[in-house]
């Protein structure tokens, strides 16, 4: 999948996680689609969801088989 941006949030812990990924797709257009690289367990757990919460769709989550994730994500224009 082909991403317009990417943002790696593999080294930064939660809440901040999400802070992060709200700025990068704030300057974003809306449509445009985040590849998002994230760790295992709490963020992959809340992320998702709290995205969800926001209006943006959910397009694809992959276990990279090392302890993180890639998470493609549709900004939508609610935000």
């Amino acid at each position: 999948m082909k991403a317009d941006n990417i943002i790696d949030i593999t080294n930064v812990v939660c809440p901040v996680t999400f802070v992060k990924l709200k700025i990068e797709l704030e300057n974003m257009k809306t449509g445009k689609i985040l590849e998002v690289i994230l760790n295992e367990g709490e963020p992959i757990a809340n992320i998702p969801r709290s995205l969800k919460d926001e209006g943006h769709k959910i397009i694809d989550v992959t276990n990279n088989d090392n302890g993180t994730y890639t998470l493609f994500v549709k900004k939508d224009g609610l935000v």
